[in-house]
């Protein structure tokens, strides 16, 4: 796979706590995503997070990685249902941390058994970037999964 590099742009206004900003993506796939303290650690009121765009890259690559697995297996998906939740965290003597990423996976995949769903969903979560950082950063990353 060759080098992937992409970029975001973020603007933030004011102080923090009666601040806000917004999030666009470089390819346009989004923009002016708002967010802000309020929108963050309570109701989202329409607004993203950092947290709430980290549990969509992480599902999202796992997600693709376990397509991949299964295609590659001749059993390829009918449908991929994943849910992704961050966790963060007050942690002693390091303030705010991301402590967790726990993904669960609804499969339709015709002609597989759970046992090969764990081995693949297992593979897949061994070969995904976004849970091998997470990881490597300290934090829990669970990955459940049952067949449709």
């Amino acid at each position: 796979m060759p080098r992937i590099e992409r970029a975001a742009e973020t603007v933030w206004e004011g102080n923090l706590a009666r601040g806000a900003g917004a999030m666009s993506a470089g390819s346009g796939a989004f923009a002016d995503l708002g967010y802000s303290l309020p929108s963050r650690i309570g109701a989202p009121e329409g607004k993203t997070s950092p947290e709430e765009l980290l549990a969509a890259a992480h599902g999202g690559c796992l997600t693709m990685g376990l397509a991949g697995e299964l295609s590659g297996s001749d059993t390829p998906p009918g449908r991929l249902d994943v849910t992704c939740r961050i966790v963060m965290d007050e942690v002693e003597g390091r303030g705010h941390q991301i402590v967790a990423s726990h993904c669960d996976i609804l499969a339709a995949v015709e002609g597989l058994d759970d046992a090969a769903l764990q081995a693949h969903v297992a593979k897949a979560d061994e070969g995904c970037p976004f849970s091998e950082l997470l990881r490597r950063a300290g934090a829990e990353v669970t990955v459940s999964a049952r067949l449709a």
